[in-house]
């Protein structure tokens, strides 16, 4: 097997190839730092529920982004591999379209779903960038090292705004703790974990020291996230991925069975009072940081309508659910999400939307990673999208970032799906020189 290059034989190479690393960074600085870092979280505006996190910058770059990834990809021997698996995702986005037209906010919906569909694109272009597979990994670790400098350079220099308040309206009681130049510690922790698998895979394809110094300032910035439970999450799915690479009986239990329990303990434990305390003898906070009581609101919600949801992005954080008076009942009315991946889709979509979603981001992959072969099935490459899968639909049971635009998470766990995709139809190439594509696939 043999990483698919391109080979600078002529200026059209060499100019696909600069517009490719150039699109390549420019999109993973704009997902890892984004326009607006150093969030200020003290201001009253963080409270309310109709002010975005979108600005003008913010929408232009991601417009000039996407037109020259979508420019790019079509220009691409390969540009076939884009919105794929198209069947299932054009029924998937056109129920998401119809259940947000049916929805008090249809509005919020349509402009989430044209956004998901965007990223989506955005995602399924991204590996067609890199020239080769060390190419791949000379830029993540370059970017991840600029992020972690920013990440830093706020901690030393920008205190007030790197590291959480005493002072800040939300949620004072995580002062102290640091989140660099996100928005929240939870996203600084889920950003440190997929940091250091990406400094795992530079160490063994691109560079030693470069890897090594990703995966130590990401561990210590993720130690002082105070995310117990990325911290605990990032050895238990190196683990986990091992086992699921060499015993491959145990990958559909471990995907769907362990995402199942994960699912029903924790969320089953807000409803049902037998798992809640079966939960509490193994010595496991049963609320999960207080998430018990908006999934126990979102299941009173969900069992209203549990086959169209409420719409596309229209549940959580509008105008009618916060100002509805419900506040006196349960704090969870003012929830900025579900904290929960599957249950949000389900909550906004209906069961239909939950089933299209897991299919696409659980069987699918699944499907794919039988079909490697073998020299593809245990290279670095391979192990990286599988403990970025891994970690996020584990991790998707206690945060919600399924179909989040601008997450960094969501994009970097839709590039390696795609990953996964190219894996499972690698070819043994005959001679170098016959290889054209820019795919990053083994």
């Amino acid at each position: 097997m043999t990483s698919a290059v391109y080979r600078e034989e002529s200026p059209a190479d060499l100019i696909r190839v600069r517009v490719g690393t150039m699109l390549f960074m420019a999109t993973f600085l704009f997902f890892w730092i984004t326009t607006t870092p150093f969030i200020d979280l003290t201001g009253a505006a963080v409270l309310d529920p109709s002010a975005g996190n979108s600005n003008r910058l913010n929408q232009i770059v991601s417009l000039a982004l996407f037109a020259g990834m979508f420019a790019y990809g079509l220009a691409h021997p390969m540009r076939g591999i884009i919105l794929q698996p198209r069947p299932l995702l054009t029924v998937l986005y056109i129920w998401f379209l119809f259940v947000s037209a049916i929805s008090a906010y249809p509005m919020f919906g349509i402009k989430g779903t044209v956004l998901a569909v965007m990223v989506t694109i955005n995602a399924s272009i991204y590996l067609l960038l890199p020239a080769s597979e060390r190419h791949f990994a000379k830029m993540l670790g370059i970017g991840t090292l600029f992020m972690l400098a920013v990440a830093y350079y706020g901690i030393l220099f920008k205190p007030t705004l790197a590291i959480h308040q005493a002072s800040e309206l939300r949620e004072p009681m995580n002062a102290g703790l640091w989140r660099g130049h996100f928005p929240h510690k939870n996203s600084a922790a889920a950003a440190m974990v997929i940091a250091a698998f990406f400094g795992l895979f530079v160490m063994n394809v691109w560079s030693r020291l470069a890897g090594l110094a990703i995966v130590i300032l990401s561990f210590n910035f993720l130690l002082h996230t105070g995310g117990k439970t990325s911290t605990a999450m990032l050895p238990a799915i190196v683990l986990l991925a091992w086992v699921f690479e060499r015993i491959r009986f145990l990958r559909i239990p471990i995907v769907i069975g362990g995402v199942g329990l994960f699912n029903l303990f924790a969320v089953g434990s807000a409803v049902f009072k037998p798992l809640s305390d079966f939960v509490t003898e193994l010595g496991i906070d049963a609320t999960f940081t207080n998430r018990a009581d908006i999934w126990r609101f979102a299941f009173t919600a969900l069992a209203e309508q549990p086959i169209t949801g409420y719409g596309f992005k229209a549940f959580w954080q509008t105008s009618e659910l916060v100002n509805s008076g419900g506040s006196i009942e349960t704090w969870a009315v003012a929830a900025a999400n579900g904290h929960n991946s599957y249950l949000d889709i389900a909550l906004t979509t209906g069961f239909p939307g939950l089933l299209l979603t897991v299919i696409w981001l659980l069987v699918l992959p699944l499907r794919n990673i039988a079909r490697l072969a073998p020299a593809v099935e245990h290279s670095h490459l391979t192990r990286l999208y599988i403990r970025v899968w891994l970690y996020t639909i584990f991790n998707a049971g206690l945060e919600s970032l399924f179909f989040e635009g601008g997450n960094l998470l969501w994009f970097t766990f839709l590039f390696s799906l795609y990953g996964l995709h190219l894996q499972s139809r690698a070819v043994l190439s005959v001679a170098p020189q016959q290889v054209k594509s820019g795919a990053v696939y083994a």
